[in-house]
């Protein structure tokens, strides 16, 4: 093998997440966990008046050593995703490697900072510095339990959206029956179906904020059956993620990864005949 293709693969390596025994990528990752971590914190405390009159300066230099960093690991990631069989084409590979959505987050945690040299309108520079705080979700290619929200999720899509049609379903009847129940002595608060979407959505959250309520009879009756159904509702999600997670950590006990490819496989978790 060519000595340029081993340093290719070998900064393929250290830029992914480390493996065992890897200490250099070992420090890569935490290096740049560390740095995110510090990046969501200059952003976070950028906006304290005082911080931002008087100490603006160094947060804009530590911007720039970051935004270097970063770009420099962007590319480099680029660059060196060819040495990954999914992404052998030097340009159909690349470009399906760039549009991963780890890949994006990548992009979008750089892009604020070159926006504003290709003629972005000043007004919205605050919004685009802003955008940094979206930094931290870099965070997701090293943290393991944050891939497994992402398989939790993947694996249970089907039913969350039908929960999330249940959901909906059930804001605009809500609505519609407190609006037509209301109408008449609050037009004010219930003035239309969309109006009353506010109190049907606070009210099957069950966080209930109080602004807007029901003052007649058939309002209030109604509002208690629906704010019953809120609840049963909302437990319906945090059943299905429980039980992804339990469906998740089970598959991952049973799964070793190949020491050649690293593609999982499933192992034989039972025990053996005597």
């Amino acid at each position: 093998m060519p000595s340029g293709s081993k340093i290719k693969q070998r900064i393929w390596e250290v830029l992914e997440p480390a493996g065992d025994g890897d200490r250099t990528s070992r420090f890569c990752d935490v290096f740049i966990l560390a740095l995110i971590a510090l990046n969501v914190l200059a952003v976070i405390i950028e906006t304290i008046p005082y911080v931002h009159e008087h100490h603006a300066t160094p947060l804009r230099i530590f911007d720039l050593v970051s935004v270097i960093i970063f770009t420099i690991e962007y590319f480099l990631r680029i660059a060196t995703c060819t040495v990954d069989p999914r992404y052998g084409n030097h340009f159909s590979g690349r470009l399906r490697f760039a549009l991963r959505p780890i890949s994006l987050i990548d992009l979008f945690a750089i892009l604020p900072f070159y926006l504003p040299f290709v003629g972005v309108d000043p007004r919205a520079l605050r919004m685009i510095r802003l955008m940094r705080i979206f930094r931290i979700l870099k965070a997701v290619r090293y943290v393991s339990s944050l891939e497994l929200i992402k398989r939790v999720l993947h694996s249970k899509r089907e039913e969350l959206a039908v929960t999330f049609f249940i959901m909906m379903f059930l804001i605009v009847i809500s609505a519609t029956v407190l609006y037509y129940c209301e109408f008449p002595v609050q037009p004010e608060h219930f003035s239309s179906i969309p109006a009353s979407m506010w109190w049907s959505i606070a009210t099957l959250t069950t966080i209930g904020y109080g602004d807007i309520y029901p003052i007649t009879i058939i309002g209030k009756i109604c509002a208690s059956i629906i704010a019953l159904l809120g609840i049963a509702l909302f437990a319906l999600p945090t059943a299905i993620l429980g039980a992804g997670f339990i469906e998740q950590i089970h598959r991952k006990k049973n799964l070793e990864k190949c020491q050649i490819c690293g593609k999982e496989f499933k192992t034989d978790s039972s025990p053996g005949l005597e």
